[in-house]
């Protein structure tokens, strides 16, 4: 009896220590699958987010240097969506934020902080370019100026309209036309020509849409004024 107790006792033992082998190998097993399946997604994620490509300021292609101010800006398309300016990650004017309209839309910042000043739009169709020229002549010395085109900007300007555009560096503003795409930047005091500026003619031989050409869009880095 006592041989019979000891040979159980043994196979009881023996079970016992056989299912917990069994049971930490498994264990040990799915530890190193799970562990490596963290080890394998970290690695996916740190390749995804170094080959993310950076996100710049207005969704510009490149970052600005220190002391510029980061635009993008865009015309109107036919007469259908409306010009859209950007100073700053700041959208100034859009068809989403409901302030852009047909003819010439301007957007004014500070020329040393970037804050925005205003934003309007004249009506160069149906519209009277003299609010325009007060307007004009009312903007302060080192005030950075973006104006985009919607639909029709030139009809009813005048050469005095056009002269006080000329003034904040405008090149393109006197053959600006009817119809035509332009999309400027510029300054109140500047001393010489901007260099941000895009214009397109109205064409009925090269026009994307009908009655209206292709937009235009611009982007760059603004220097701050200094004092």
């Amino acid at each position: 009896m006592r041989v019979a107790g000891a040979a159980k006792l043994v196979v009881a033992v023996a079970v016992f220590l056989l299912t917990f082998y069994v049971i930490s190998q498994v264990f040990e097993i799915k530890m190193d699958a799970s562990l490596g399946n963290l080890f394998a997604r970290s690695a996916l994620d740190v390749a995804a987010r170094s080959t993310k490509p950076p996100r710049y300021k207005c969704g510009i292609s490149k970052a600005c240097p220190e002391k510029h101010f980061a635009f993008k800006m865009a015309s109107g398309a036919a007469n259908v969506v409306g010009p859209k300016i950007c100073l700053e990650d700041n959208v100034l004017m859009s068809g989403v934020k409901n302030n852009v309209g047909r003819g010439i839309n301007v957007a004014l910042a500070n020329g040393k902080t970037g804050e925005v000043l205003d934003t309007k739009y004249f009506d160069m169709w149906g519209g009277d370019v003299a609010p325009f020229i007060e307007f004009l002549k009312a903007i302060q010395d080192g005030t950075i100026v973006l104006m985009g085109t919607y639909d029709d900007g030139a009809t009813k300007l005048n050469d005095e309209a056009r002269r006080l555009i000329a003034e904040l560096g405008s090149t393109s503003i006197t053959n600006l036309g009817f119809r035509d795409n332009w999309v400027f930047c510029g300054g109140k005091g500047i001393k010489t020509k901007s260099p941000f500026e895009q214009h397109i003619k109205n064409n009925k031989d090269t026009n994307k849409y009908e009655g209206w050409p292709e937009v235009v869009e611009m982007e760059g880095c603004i220097p701050q004024k200094q004092d």
